[in-house]
């Protein structure tokens, strides 16, 4: 990719002015840390609040009286069952029922949805559900905001302070507190927290308040990944991708069983024939023995020095206070406490099968 194919965020003038490194991910020059550096961050965002510019990620909008039909071809999701406000975790699979990426839906009412979508699979989500939309009373509308996540014990208080009410918000749910904006309490940390979709001139109006707040800290990409990887959470394109499947990758959880037997989304019936065959590898927490991390794409070996899987994502958590990692490993072998060894610049580290989180979750789910 060329210095002319990379996009940048509308807010950029202000993650410079905060002194942000920046660099590439998604198509999208992004600020990986402020001056405070990832550590400092990672663990402001644990015991107060950080703000987080995810415009890179796109907001579409379903509706028409057909919206929850489209959703239900393009989605192992019955969308009209969904409460209202609830929001949902989900999928758009292939027809091998590969995960091109897990988005996360919100049914705003009067046939209307609000989804999430990841920054390098935007344009293929779209087309997806434009296709999705064919011949049926439904339209795709990609809409052009800011995205903010402000995440952390403290979050609530900063928000309340700036003026946005939240307390009658839940873990899942999503509002819209005003035109065109559009406020869920979720995030991607393990902490409370809040998401959202504005305008820019009221996310810049907004900025200035929580800024005034001496709580609030900008936090950039890489503290929200070793953040998101303590709390056990995916990155699409690490962890899952179109060359996984929710079978393997331990998200069942995400698909009703009612539409594991019959739904008639895309990828359903390959969606059926893995069930029946069952996991033959699966994604497990990896802890490496001692204080070096083990990064994405290293290989993990058996006692008897087998190649059996490898390392998706991995860091240091500071949190934990040890190296996390997630991977995958034979599903006949994937029990905690279970050993492996680690490839590591031509050593075997030993690297055991941890749960997930590393860290407990925290969110406000009352």
């Amino acid at each position: 990719m060329t210095g002319e194919d990379i996009r940048h965020l509308p807010l950029e003038d202000l993650h410079q002015k905060a002194g942000a490194r920046f660099g590439a991910f998604a198509g999208w020059s992004m600020p990986l840390t402020y001056p405070a550096g990832v550590m400092k961050e990672h663990q402001h965002v644990r015991e107060h609040v950080g703000v987080f510019d995810i415009s890179h990620m796109k907001m579409i909008e379903i509706s028409g009286t057909d919206s929850a039909k489209l959703l239900g071809r393009a989605c192992p999701l019955d969308a009209a069952a969904l409460p209202l406000l609830q929001s949902k975790y989900t999928f758009l699979l292939n027809d091998n029922a590969g995960i091109l990426d897990d988005v996360i839906i919100t049914p705003l009412g009067d046939n209307r949805f609000m989804v999430a979508a990841n920054a390098g699979n935007a344009a293929q989500d779209i087309a997806l559900l434009q296709k999705s939309a064919e011949g049926i009373n439904a339209t795709v509308n990609p809409l052009d905001r800011i995205f903010l996540a402000i995440q952390g014990p403290e979050a609530e208080a900063a928000l309340n302070k700036a003026g946005i009410e939240t307390s009658g918000l839940s873990f899942m749910y999503g509002v819209e507190p005003r035109d065109s904006w559009f406020l869920t309490r979720s995030g991607y940390t393990g902490e409370d927290g809040f998401e959202i979709s504005l305008p820019e001139k009221d996310a810049r109006e907004l900025l200035e308040k929580l800024f005034s707040d001496e709580r609030v800290m900008w936090i950039g990409l890489a503290a929200r990944d070793s953040l998101r990887l303590e709390a056990g959470l995916c990155l699409h394109g690490n962890d899952i991708s179109a060359d996984t499947n929710p079978v393997d990758a331990s998200l069942m959880w995400a698909i009703p069983k009612t539409l594991r037997a019959e739904g008639q989304f895309t990828g359903a019936s390959a969606l059926r024939d893995l069930i029946a065959r069952g996991a033959v590898e699966k994604r497990v927490g990896l802890k490496p023995e001692g204080r070096q991390p083990v990064r994405a794409g290293t290989a993990l070996f058996d006692a008897d020095g087998n190649q059996v899987g490898r390392i998706t994502s991995g860091g240091f958590g500071p949190s934990a206070g040890h190296p996390v990692a997630m991977g995958y490993v034979p599903a006949s072998s994937s029990a905690i406490g279970t050993r492996f060894y680690a490839d590591v610049r031509g050593t075997k580290m030993p690297i055991d099968v941890h749960a997930l989180p590393f860290t407990p979750h925290r969110y406000r789910k009352g």
